[in-house]
């Protein structure tokens, strides 16, 4: 049934998700019209105006194209170089969510364009529960995106729509073919959209910071285990290319930006049962101070149960087993520990 006087702002970035959004959008009976970001000033983000300019063109929708390179350089360049400054491991694409797709581009749909609803191409599903708005799970498990949405609330969820929400992946390729959409044959986009390959993290933290050598020191021995090229290299967990030879694998288990000392141990050295979360958002105000939650401390975990304490601003975790690399600065999120939904979640101290 078709969706009379309506308006619809989809972000778009020219990939097949957005992409495929606004057509079904279109096909709802909304108006359509499209908002692109200019993160930065590269080929790379170039290149993502004009397939969203030639998306726009073939589903015959107005595009608008906002700069936001000052905020997205502010709330995501920046945090990213400074979490990694000072031996934490940073959520770029979580603080893009909260700053400029449902900050500026959010807000410009609104408040411009007088949109009604405002989409993207997200793989999550909202529903109106007990007045309340809340996120579940898409379809497609492999792609629910609920971590990466935590610091939404109800203002944005109001007005927030995930046309993909009942997809699998392969169903919106499939339609992008169906429709000749210009992004039916593109890959995936990569995770840090301002390092372009070949370029890695780790070239890029090394052209910011430079070599800052300092100590591999064994935990609870105190052993000096040889010499690293700077602490931001590392992060919790981390086995790969530490490249210290002993009896046994060698993890990242600490990190100690301020002493330049990256701390090695065994692989049971790397499990804790608590934690505390900083910057507190929750999708709805919380019913009590203390309960249980499935808990994940980073995206492609499983989430694991935990009692949660809301002590101040701040939320005490308490996993009933033991999980893997708590890493600072990453996100611990919350989930309902019978349906799934989306409670909130904070930065790992």
């Amino acid at each position: 049934m078709a969706v009379l006087n309506k308006k619809a702002a989809v972000a778009m970035s020219g990939g097949v998700d957005s992409s495929v959004a606004a057509k079904l959008l279109l096909d709802k009976g909304y108006e359509v019209v499209g908002i692109t970001g200019k993160m930065i000033d590269s080929p790379a983000a170039q290149k993502i105006c004009e397939n969203s300019e030639r998306v726009a063109d073939k589903l015959g929708i107005k595009l608008h194209i906002l700069d936001v390179t000052k905020n997205f350089q502010k709330f995501v360049v920046e945090y990213f170089e400074n979490s990694y400054a000072i031996g934490q491991t940073p959520n770029p694409c979580i603080m893009c969510n909260q700053f400029i797709k449902w900050g500026k581009l959010f807000d410009y749909a609104v408040e411009t364009l007088g949109a009604d609803v405002f989409a993207t191409g997200h793989y999550a599903d909202i529903r109106l529960e007990n007045g309340f708005y809340k996120l579940f799970p898409a379809r497609d498990t492999h792609k629910d995106q609920l971590y990466f949405l935590y610091r939404l609330g109800q203002t944005q969820l109001s007005k927030t729509i995930f046309p993909l929400c009942g997809l699998d992946k392969t169903d919106v390729r499939q339609m992008a073919f169906d429709f000749d959409l210009p992004p039916k044959d593109s890959k995936e986009s990569q995770d840090i959209c301002f390092i372009p390959k070949p370029d890695t993290t780790k070239k890029y933290l090394l052209n910011k910071f430079g070599i800052k050598s300092g100590d591999f020191i064994e935990i609870g021995t105190g052993k000096k285990l040889g010499r690293h090229d700077g602490t931001y290299l590392y992060t919790i967990g981390q086995r790969k290319g530490v490249g210290i030879s002993a009896q046994y694998p060698l993890y990242v288990v600490d990190i100690d930006a301020g002493e330049n000392i990256v701390y090695l141990g065994k692989n049971e050295d790397n499990y804790k049962s608590r934690l505390a979360l900083r910057d507190i958002n929750f999708v709805y105000p919380p019913k009590n101070f203390e309960f249980d939650a499935m808990v994940k401390i980073r995206y492609n975990m499983q989430a694991k149960k935990a009692n949660c304490k809301i002590i101040g601003d701040f939320i005490e975790i308490e996993f009933y087993e033991p999980v893997s690399s708590v890493t600072s600065g990453q996100s611990g999120v919350m989930y309902d520990i019978l349906d799934g939904h989306l409670l909130g979640g904070g930065i790992v101290i």
